[in-house]
């Protein structure tokens, strides 16, 4: 990381600044949680539980959305903000983008097996499920090392995690 230090800025938007390589972090992390749901939701359908295949859709059309908001955000707001105060980042921007619409394939086929999901394309569905999850967590371990550091030294002046990661972080769940 080169040595761009920020200009003084007070404690409060250092912090503020500071938390967005967390804030990515976290998006990432419900993002797995929901994934998780959905692939032991899936696993249950498969062993035979009562699960209806409209809450299959529901639950992966819900997780589908936020994912696409995720990477349409860091595509369009995140990315080139990193970009331009990190011009060397630009090979790893190129390759997450890259990947965004590798995943964003896999989530359009993976749609239309849950749409007609039965015996016969259950198995399909599966591997597209497997290998999605696969593929995120590969993508979301390399983009957290490669830029947490940038997210935490960029100087932004009113883009919000929101606007930059598309999702707002979740309250952990209660059990």
């Amino acid at each position: 990381m080169p040595d761009n230090t920020p200009a003084p800025a007070t404690n409060r938007s250092v912090d503020r600044v500071r938390a967005l390589g967390r804030e990515l972090t976290e998006v990432h992390q419900d993002l797995r949680t929901e994934l998780r749901r959905v692939r032991i939701e899936f696993d249950r359908y498969l062993a035979g539980d009562e699960v209806p295949p409209m809450r299959l859709r529901t639950h992966c059309t819900a997780f589908c959305a936020a994912l696409t908001r995720h990477h349409t955000s860091e595509d369009t707001t995140a990315f080139p903000a990193l970009g331009n105060q990190f011009p060397e980042l630009a090979p790893v921007l190129a390759e997450l983008s890259a990947d965004h619409h590798l995943v964003a394939d896999i989530l359009r086929r993976l749609q239309q097996l849950l749409a007609e999901v039965g015996p016969d394309n259950a198995d399909t569905a599966k591997r597209e499920l497997d290998g999605l999850a696969a593929i995120l967590e590969s993508h979301f371990q390399w983009e957290e090392r490669r830029l947490v550091e940038a997210f935490d030294a960029l100087e932004i002046a009113a883009s919000t995690g929101e606007q930059l990661f598309g999702v707002t972080v979740c309250a952990p769940a209660e059990d």
